[in-house]
């Protein structure tokens, strides 16, 4: 009987680890070699997906209640900084720029620009910041070995790729003062914890 027990129990361990990402098909593909030339677009478009990731985190994580909230001039030297939804509606605003292309014209961003900052309520701020981040990912994936240091209207695609991730990190670190300032772990540290 133990025999029959101990077959059963190890029937289920091999069944549950062939159900585990390491060894399904499905599985991330393996890093790429070192010397394996990487296309800029898959570069970039990792960069902005791992910024995405954290920065759409973080703005999802505060409260609505708390999208107006802006670091009080008593806890440091914060006269006139941006409220953290102007904070977010800012990085949704300058990803037009930046990931806007050659064809984006200065009237485009304008009015996206106009259109965003009349947003109040966090889903709506919550997805400008997503449809931004969608067309920096079409930017990014249009970004060719030929193409990327060639001068467009407001620089080189992979400049303005490069400037526009910046931008982004610059911002998220802001974004996560303002979090913990309100007992709020960012996301992307949650992992760590």
């Amino acid at each position: 009987m133990s025999k029959l027990v101990a077959s059963s129990l190890l029937a289920c361990c091999l069944l549950a680890a062939a159900s585990t990402p390491a060894f399904s098909q499905a599985a991330a593909p393996a890093k790429p070699a070192v010397g394996t030339l990487m296309p800029p677009s898959q570069t970039y478009g990792k960069l902005l997906g791992m910024m995405e990731n954290e920065f759409v985190g973080a703005a999802e994580a505060m409260p609505e209640d708390k999208y107006n909230f802006a670091p009080p001039v008593t806890a440091g030297d914060f006269k006139g900084v941006r409220t953290f939804a102007q904070q977010v509606k800012h990085v949704a605003e300058s990803n037009y720029f930046f990931f806007g292309g050659p064809n984006f014209t200065e009237a485009d961003g304008k009015a996206k620009s106009d259109a965003i900052e009349k947003l109040t309520s966090k889903a709506d701020i919550v997805q400008a910041l997503k449809d931004s981040f969608a067309k920096g990912h079409t930017f990014v994936d249009g970004i060719t070995p030929e193409n990327a240091f060639v001068m467009t209207g407001n620089g080189t695609r992979a400049g303005m790729a490069s400037f526009g991730l910046a931008h982004c990190m610059d911002h998220y670190g802001q974004l996560v003062v303002y979090l913990r300032m309100n007992s709020i772990v960012p996301p992307a540290s949650r992992a760590a914890m």
